[in-house]
């Protein structure tokens, strides 16, 4: 049953100020709950020991802290756990949990499917379904926060690399990423939009956001990158190349550049210094990501020498280009395999077309 209720996931602290004025409460006392849900990510009124129990019963009639249902939970040998997630209206949204020495990272999805239809996309047959609202994608960050908590860690970093194109769904992911940092603290630095690519919000992005960008590129030929990412008819590199170095230039930000390696298809010396020629006018640097394969999918890994070829000569022109290799391969390790694997669960869709997705990060 579809919930009323605001969530507490997307309230803001202002916005719980504001709820504890209403009801009368001391000023100390909102600043004890931004306390406990903000610095300390509790999302239970049970474990806030210094709150009333009055008070407690208010939280808990005015808001809604319900966790998205956890269907599935893949735990792989690298640190990744990988999150099938049952939203209130059923759909199947992905989540992963990346850990690292001195940090963790949380990959979220910002839509159910997507409408960018990549060649190489493994959720392709899903269609798209629909937006996720902001408390949809601020409930997988509170629900990774509650998994590592106990762990004595919290997520420090958060990549809009899952599911869906993140600039088609540009309010709520704006509203998300800026409460994980005008909220919860986490440094702008460490929260990413990967996108695609649609010019006209990357226009305004830099407006709107303090947050990271990073742009899967995957292949610097028109006709190549069309073929891969039929985005690109209709913004093509040409455009997308002026919105990002307006976007560099109102910024200052040094530019991220996703490139997924694709044997015999992208990897090869004149991809190579395609990719050269437009990088030129941009501080950049470009994460080479070999590309998993996919069950369904033509495509394939290249070889670890053509890895290291390519790589080289970027890097030679002065590029930084490591490779990143995805965490979580032996779960399914690609967002939107395990829905993919569960499309069967999903409720069809008027609007259903093809879906986008990327790697699993390792960022």
């Amino acid at each position: 049953m579809l919930s009323l209720k605001k969530s507490i996931f997307e309230t803001t602290p202002e916005e719980l100020s504001a709820w504890s004025t209403a009801k009368g409460l001391a000023k100390f006392r909102a600043a004890q709950l931004n306390q406990w849900i903000f610095t300390n990510k509790v999302y239970s009124t049970e474990e806030m020991s210094n709150i009333p129990k009055e008070v407690k019963q208010d939280l808990n009639s005015d808001f809604d802290w319900q966790f998205p249902e956890i269907t599935s939970r893949l735990e792989a040998n690298d640190g990744a756990t990988k999150l099938l997630l049952k939203s209130e209206k059923g759909h199947l949204i992905e989540s992963v949990i990346l850990r690292y020495e001195n940090r963790i990272s949380l990959c979220v999805s910002s839509q159910v499917g997507c409408k960018m239809a990549c060649s190489f996309c493994q959720t392709g047959k899903l269609g798209f379904f629909r937006n996720l609202s902001a408390a949809e994608i601020m409930a997988q960050f509170a629900l990774a926060q509650s998994i590592v908590k106990p762990e004595g860690r919290f997520v420090t970093h958060v990549v809009f690399m899952g599911m869906g194109e993140p600039l088609d769904n540009y309010d709520n992911v704006i509203k998300s990423v800026n409460l994980m940092i005008d909220g919860y603290g986490l440094n702008p630095k460490n929260v990413t939009i990967s996108t695609s690519g649609i010019v006209p919000k990357l226009l305004t992005l830099a407006d709107d956001t303090k947050a990271s960008l990073a742009v899967s590129l995957h292949a610097a030929r028109e006709d190549l990158r069309t073929e891969l990412m039929p985005i690109n008819r209709k913004y093509p590199l040409s455009e997308l190349k002026e919105a990002l170095l307006h976007y560099q230039a109102k910024t200052g930000r040094r530019m991220t550049f996703e490139y997924i390696l694709i044997k015999d298809k992208n990897t090869s010396l004149k991809e190579a210094k395609e990719l050269i020629k437009f990088l030129h006018g941009f501080r950049a640097k470009v994460n080479l990501i070999p590309f998993n394969h996919h069950p369904g999918l033509e495509y394939d890994k290249p070889f670890e020498e053509t890895i290291r070829t390519f790589q080289k000569y970027i890097s030679d022109r002065s590029y930084p280009a490591p490779v990143r290799y995805s965490k979580g391969l032996e779960v399914s390790g690609a967002c939107g395999q395990l829905a993919a694997k569960n499309m069967d669960s999903l409720e069809a869709s008027p609007t259903r077309g093809a879906a986008y997705e990327r790697p699993t990060p390792s960022l």
